[in-house]
Formats: structure tokens, C-alpha cells, sequence
């Protein structure tokens, strides 16, 4: 049923918009009304989410000649719809967070007519959507993450599982899982008790603490912790080999992306990866960027925008991309670790003065800045070193350590270094 509506300046003449569900969907089309001038005509209808109905809705569309599609990102119902739509039609998909219905006046229809109009008006931005290629590397990445994951929270119940018996493997050695402690907890689940046995099956290192393992291993192991021990590690032992196939996989998918791959392996903290994460979420691709600045708003490591009255006060960071920015936080630890790089010296000159977890966040904003460059002039990162703000302001740096040696009753002067001929 056709309704009438008045606008003011408009983008796309003839818009539509949907309001998506998980059984079915409403579509409203927005066009200018030829007998009323100013004035436009909505014509809504609604299509259940099969995918027979949805290449009904595309007919539809097109029939009515329509110069973009608005629809929200709704949960993961948005996907076959969009997928299906894409190669005929101008699509947007918009962040829901940024779409906001009035209270009291929210229905499907309504929320249908508003997406259209807000794109017919220019009122909404779309987002990021990689093409298949890429969508299928992050569909493996991510996947991979949540095994990562399943598998770290394995081993902290087998941890668990060997507390429960008195023994403290895990305050000598590091890691239950590794050479010397899977050695420890297959000779206990065959029956080994003897903690002077057991410690000298450690290796390597390991060996140096074969007293503290004596000690550490004089608990009492039953059978039943033997049975559950047996099923932590099968987990462990299966998650792995899941892991190492989508390793494989990755790296299939991956390969036109190697240079890329191996330029991001130079950043501090990323690895191979967290390199693949990076192509996987961005697809590689920094047109999609304008800018560096843009990169990091997107991932959501740069500081929100709240301003009101001519009064700038403190806003938050925006979600933005969970994935990077779970790598970046852990790249950012790892750059930290070096003294006498630019991110630790950054980290300190930021942490004085804004505290710690601020600090972490500039550093992670750095890092993304850096991959932007990485991968838009496809070259490796180059580290500017811990003295790079000295050099950059060498007087402000003089200033400094004055004012440190008068406040402990001292004076210094500085004389320049005279080159041996």
C-alpha cells in the first residue's frame, strides 16, 4: 500500500530500505511521487528470508528501478541477503548502533521507511564488506581463534585436574603440555607414582629443577585422575591437529598475500599469524582507507569524539574489529618487552602522564598506523628507536634532565661531542 511523504534535499531519488528478521524481512521503496511534486511514495512489502523469496525481493527491487538498498547489520541474518543482492544492486549496509528508531513509534514498516530514507539523504555510511575471497579467510582465521582458545582452556582444566591431586607441576614448570611435563603426566596416567622417577624424566632445562619436581609431584594420583587426564589431552591432542589444518588451509588461501604476510612479520609483537589475522579482517587492501587514521578508527583504537559547548571531554573507544584488536593488544605487550624501541620509549613518555592502560591504547593506535603504511606502500616496518624524541626535540630534552638535576641540588652543562680527527 502506497503512502505519501514530504523530504527535503535528497541523494538518490528512488531508495529502498530493509528491516531484516530471522524469518522474514520488510522492504520499503522511496520514489518521488510524479503528480505531487516534493512529496514521495512509499510502497512496502514484505518476503520471508528463503532464498526463493529473497530472489523475488531482487526482482522486485529492480523492477522499481531503485539507486540503493539500505539495510541494517542485523545479527548474521544480513549475510545471504546482501550476498544475494550485491552484483545488481547499490547496497549499504549500515551499523545498527548508528540507526536509532524514535520510542513509542518503532514498527517494521517504519523502521523500513526511515532506512530508506536515511540513504536516499545521505544520512548513513556503509560499511566494510570484503569480497568472497576474503570473507572465506576470515571465516578460518576467526575459526582457528576459537580453537586457539578452546585449547588454552583444556590445558587450565588439565592444570585443574592435576591440583586436585595434590601435585604442583605447574610452580616448577611452566608448561603442562610441553616436552618435559606431557612426559610427566603419560608415565603418571600408566601408573607411575615415584616422584624421584618421574622428575628425572624432565629435559633440557627442565633437568636444573629435578628437585623442586620431586617435590612437586609427591601428591596422590588415582585412577580417576588418571581417566581424566587421559581425556584432557586427547582434546588437546584432536584441537591440535584441527588447528594444523587450518594452518594449511589459511596459508592455500593466503599465498597471493606472502609479500604482504612477510612485510607485517617485521612489525614488533605479529608473527605470521597475526599477520594472516590482519589480511584476513582488512583483506589487504588500504583503498579501502583512506587514511591510517581511518584503519584505526575502524579496529577502534583511537579515542571517541565528545564534544559539546565548545567543551572537548574524554570519550571512549569504540568497539570497532574484536579480532585485530585482540591482536594488536597482544603486538602491543610484546613491543613493550624491547627498551630500546620507539613503542617502549612512546609507552613510557605517554604512561607518566595518562597512566598505563591509556598508554597500552596509544601504542595499539600506533601499531595500526604502521600496518596502514605496511600495507599501503607495500614495504617493511622500519623501527624509528627509543631516541627518536630526543632527536626530534633535542632542547626539550636538555630542559628535562636540567630540571631533574637542580631538584636534586645539582647543576650539569652540556658541551658538544669533539670528533677524534
Amino acid at each position: 500500500m502506497a503512502k505519501q511523504e514530504t523530504d527535503d534535499e535528497v541523494i538518490y531519488l528512488r531508495a529502498a530500505g530493509l528491516d531484516l528478521g530471522k524469518r522474514f524481512l520488510v522492504a520499503c521503496v522511496r520514489t518521488p511521487n510524479p503528480n505531487r511534486p516534493g512529496r514521495w511514495l512509499l510502497e512496502t512489502e514484505r518476503f520471508a528470508t528463503t532464498p526463493g523469496d529473497i530472489r523475488r525481493l531482487l526482482g522486485w527491487l529492480v523492477e522499481r528501478q531503485v539507486e540503493v538498498v539500505v539495510l541494517e547489520a542485523t545479527s548474521d541474518y544480513w549475510r545471504y541477503v546482501y550476498y544475494t543482492l550485491q552484483e545488481q544492486l547499490n547496497l549499504m549496509l549500515v551499523n545498527p548502533a548508528h540507526l536509532r528508531g524514535i520510542r513509542g513509534r518503532k514498527t517494521d514498516p517504519s523502521d523500513a521507511a526511515f532506512l530508506a530514507r536515511a540513504g536516499a539523504s545521505g544520512m548513513v555510511f556503509g560499511s566494510f564488506v570484503p569480497e568472497r575471497s576474503v570473507r572465506e579467510l576470515r571465516d578460518l582465521t576467526r575459526r582457528r581463534t576459537e580453537l586457539t582458545v578452546t585449547r588454552g582452556q583444556e590445558i587450565q582444566r588439565l592444570e585443574k585436574e592435576l591440583e586436585d591431586t595434590g601435585m604442583k607441576l605447574t610452580s616448577v614448570i611452566t608448561n603442562v603440555v610441553g616436552v618435559t611435563g606431557r612426559a610427566i603426566v603419560e608415565a603418571l596416567i600408566a601408573g607411575e607414582r615415584d616422584p624421584q622417577v618421574l622428575a628425572g624424566l624432565a629435559v633440557g632445562r627442565a633437568r636444573k629443577k629435578a628437585a623442586g619436581l620431586a617435590d612437586a609431584l609427591d601428591g596422590t594420583f588415582t585412577d580417576h585422575h588418571g581417566w581424566m587426564c587421559r581425556h584432557y589431552l586427547d582434546q588437546i591432542d584432536h584441537l591440535d591437529r584441527l588447528i594444523t589444518r587450518l594452518d594449511e588451509r589459511i596459508a592455500t588461501l593466503s599465498a597471493d598475500h606472502d609479500d604482504d604476510i612477510a612485510n607485517l612479520d617485521t612489525l614488533p609483537g605479529v608473527g605470521r599469524r597475526a599477520a594472516e589475522v590482519i589480511i584476513a579482517e582488512t583483506g589487504g587492501d588500504m583503498a579501502q582507507f583512506a587514511t591510517a587514521g581511518h584503519l584505526a578508527s575502524w579496529i577502534g583504537v583511537c579515542p571517541g569524539l565528545n564534544e559539546s559547548a565548545g567543551v572537548v571531554m574524554s570519550g571512549k573507544a569504540r568497539n570497532g574489529n574484536a579480532n585485530l584488536k585482540r591482536i594488536l593488544g597482544v603486538a602491543a605487550l610484546a613491543a613493550l618487552r624491547d627498551k630500546n624501541s620507539y613503542y617502549g620509549a612512546y609507552y613510557r613518555r605517554v604512561a607518566a602522564r595518562r597512566g598505563g592502560k591509556k598508554a597500552l591504547v596509544a601504542v595499539m593506535h600506533k601499531l595500526a598506523i604502521a600496518i596502514w603504511h605496511v600495507l599501503h606502500d607495500k614495504t617493511g616496518f622500519h623501527d624509528l628507536g627509543a631516541d627518536y624524541f630526543t632527536k626530534r626535540d633535542p632542547e626539550r630534552a636538555m630542559k628535562r634532565m636540567t630540571r631533574e638535576a637542580n631538584s636534586l641540588g645539582l647543576t650539569i652543562r652540556f658541551d658538544p661531542i669533539t670528533q677524534a680527527t
